[in-house]
């Protein structure tokens, strides 16, 4: 339950015997359990209605506990006379090829030379309004070290028939990349859930704890020994799905820092 800045949680059985920041951050899945620490440490957090600042209390099923977010910190998104790779555009939508090391839009510790950025110097104030000032025009992203097709909105009725062509799945999103290994089949399907891994709160993982659907399907290329060429297509469209989804299958991605072997292969 939320009201203006605050949230109620009501600890249920799953979580019993949980530390409170980690129970937090398990319950409100976009906020970090460091971030939970800082709000105990200020003491915006109450336990049955009295103000705890221990991080170490484990919660009991039936605790009411209420939480005040503290006011967000506004970005202010400058354009920025960045070169684009522009494949289409018409009066209602731009198509870009965002290359590999760019974000996609701001965020605290990337104000600036994001996507977001380039676009506004492009567009200028012609881009939908739906995702709010730091996000214009954006109707689904791709990670900082992919590179490929964005489709960007500029009104909002072409935002809003974008995303429902994306929810319907009449837009085809398709991806190529080289994993490790090879395969004994040509093309299968990774029908798994994905949420928050509960080990590393900065990662995605398979996990069937405050996790949403997702499926990847796939289709082999070419075969190098060693390693795959694989295409793979979104059915859905979760937070680093593909990558979680081929390492969970012990084909992660060649260059993935983050959810490839331990032993990088660079170059």
């Amino acid at each position: 339950m939320c009201r203006d800045n605050q949230i109620t949680i009501i600890i249920d059985e799953k979580l019993e015997g949980t530390r409170i920041d980690m129970a937090l951050s398990l319950a409100y899945e976009d906020r970090s359990r460091s971030f939970f620490q800082k709000l105990l440490d200020t003491e915006n957090i109450t336990v049955n209605g009295q103000v705890t600042e221990s991080k170490k209390y484990k919660v009991k099923a039936g605790d009411i506990i209420q939480v005040t977010m503290p006011e967000p910190k506004l970005l202010a998104v400058e354009p920025e006379n960045i070169p684009l790779e522009m494949v289409y555009e018409d009066e209602d939508v731009l198509v870009i090829n965002k290359p590999k090391g760019m974000v996609v839009h701001p965020a605290n510790g990337n104000e600036s030379g994001t996507l977001v950025n380039a676009v506004m110097y492009h567009c200028g104030k012609n881009l939908s309004s739906i995702n709010g000032v730091v996000r214009p025009g954006i109707v689904h992203r791709i990670d900082k070290d992919t590179s490929g097709l964005l489709m960007i909105a500029k009104n909002d009725k072409a935002h809003n028939s974008l995303a429902e062509q994306l929810a319907e799945h009449s837009i085809t999103r398709a991806y190529r990349a080289i994993v490790y290994n090879n395969f004994t089949e040509d093309e299968g399907t990774v029908n798994k859930p994905i949420g928050r891994d509960p080990r590393d709160r900065m990662k995605q993982a398979v996990t069937t704890v405050n996790s949403k659907r997702a499926v990847t399907h796939y289709k082999v290329l070419e075969r190098f020994g060693s390693f795959t060429l694989i295409e793979a297509r979104l059915e859905t469209g979760r937070t680093h799905q593909i990558r979680v989804h081929m390492s969970y299958i012990k084909h992660p991605l060649l260059g993935d820092m983050v959810y490839g072997p331990k032993k990088k292969i660079l170059g």
